[in-house]
């Protein structure tokens, strides 16, 4: 049959429209014949509301692609050519429990760094792996394109606990990186190449590169407070970019900053909410206007969550394996010796060229000896989380809590896991045997 069918799990979220829309605007090279939008039961009204406004922009558009909504995720799966994941174990109330808990001991509580990013990936990995063995009965010769966050552990764990190869981790952050680079140099994006090395919410710029010169320290020069919508902008400090020697990510504020950042997300604690909370308020605003049965395109206001462009960057992934493009995307894939800091098969977040046989990483330059320890601390974390998700091992899931660099306390880890243990015990059922 003609033209390619694409499932999303977790298409009743917010960021649905936005999909919609990047297979719309490529649907010349990308004829999507189905897509199947797959929720689960308590996310079956936000699922409609998504799913009718999908088929109005369609339908605006005079496209051939029709729209499915389910909550049977087999269905959903036989014979798909594509599947995005975007699902959040637990919905939004289980990102605020990640967040205040870990502040109400004084510690940052972030949804995919420290003690809340380790809970969504045991919530999480699980049922990834499930939606794996699913494809591999159903679908078996589909790609996976997952963005669902933490989008490094998630990874992490296809690679070493599934069968699934032709399996993509997809993040916005280098794209928003590429983006601000361009625009200090005052020069649209296709002029401008960056490199990037690192992991996922952990990554570099190695280089940048304009009329094949590197150009890197006119960007350190002037690279201050650029940041995601979900993380504030602390300016960095110009001589210590410049002695890093590589540009750091919005992410690694809360390393490099930790204590800065502890204090203003205390505060916010204390008075204003966590921006869990006011995610919740901006995805509650978001489905009002999806509601209107006038609108027909993606509203201005998704831009304001932290994940904007996640979607059409899935969208472009999936449009240059199967047209076979071959150009250069950053993703989380498998590192095979292009990341020295990191095991042959471990996972890294690199540039890659991007072929039908999925992507190849290519060298990117390597990354200071100041960095070397940082990244091999957090994909150790990573590694130990994977363990504790899939064995359901308390004492493996203290050894990832212990060695995050974001906890540091023997005594508050013991007590946080267990407080967090018990506020998800309802997904995390692995933990309860």
């Amino acid at each position: 049959m003609c033209g390619v069918k694409i499932v999303t799990i977790g298409g009743g979220s917010s960021y649905t429209p936005e999909l919609v829309e990047g297979f719309i605007k490529r649907y010349d090279k990308l004829p999507v014949r189905e897509l199947w939008l797959v929720d689960i039961p308590e996310g079956k009204e936000k699922l409609e509301i998504v799913g009718e406004l999908a088929k109005r922009m369609v339908e605006a558009a005079g496209l051939p692609m029709k729209i499915f909504m389910t909550l049977d995720r087999r269905e959903a799966l036989k014979d798909a050519d594509f599947v995005t994941t975007q699902l959040r174990v637990g919905l939004l109330e289980a990102r605020i429990k990640d967040e205040r808990i870990p502040l109400s001991y004084g510690f940052l509580g972030q949804e995919t760094n420290g003690a809340g990013g380790l809970f969504k990936g045991l919530r999480t990995i699980p049922v990834i792996l499930d939606i794996c063995k699913d494809m591999d009965e159903l679908c078996k010769d589909a790609w996976l394109i997952n963005f669902t966050n933490p989008v490094g552990m998630v990874m992490e764990a296809i690679n070493r606990y599934s069968n699934r190869k032709k399996a993509v981790g997809l993040c916005n952050l280098p794209i928003g990186m590429h983006k601000a680079i361009a625009e200090i140099l005052e020069r649209p994006m296709e002029e401008v190449n960056v490199t990037f090395a690192g992991l996922n919410h952990m990554v570099f710029v190695t280089g940048v590169y304009m009329n094949g010169s590197n150009v890197m320290d006119q960007v350190l020069d002037k690279w201050g407070n650029q940041t995601v919508k979900n993380i504030t902008g602390i300016e960095w400090d110009s001589r210590f970019l410049k002695a890093l020697g590589v540009i750091p990510c919005s992410y690694h504020r809360y390393y490099f900053m930790g204590k800065e950042y502890l204090e203003e997300a205390l505060e916010n604690y204390e008075h204003n909410g966590t921006r869990a909370e006011k995610v919740k308020k901006i995805e509650d605003e978001l489905f009002e206007l999806y509601r209107d049965a006038n609108l027909k395109i993606k509203p201005k206001q998704l831009e304001q969550r932290g994940g904007a462009f996640y979607s059409d960057a899935a969208c472009n992934l999936i449009c240059s394996i199967y047209n076979d493009t071959r150009d250069i995307q950053v993703v989380n894939t498998v590192n095979h010796g292009v990341i020295s800091e990191l095991e042959y098969e471990e996972v890294g977040e690199l540039g890659c060229v991007i072929t039908k046989n999925g992507p190849m990483p290519i060298t990117s330059g390597k990354l200071p000896k100041a960095v070397h320890g940082l990244i091999q601390q957090i994909k150790s974390f990573e590694v130990a989380a994977c363990e504790a998700a899939v064995s359901g091992d308390y004492d493996k899931a203290l050894l990832a809590m212990m060695i995050n660099p974001m906890v540091g306390s023997q005594r508050y880890a013991i007590e946080m896991l267990d407080e967090l243990m018990e506020a998800h015990k309802e997904y995390l059922p692995q933990f309860c045997r």
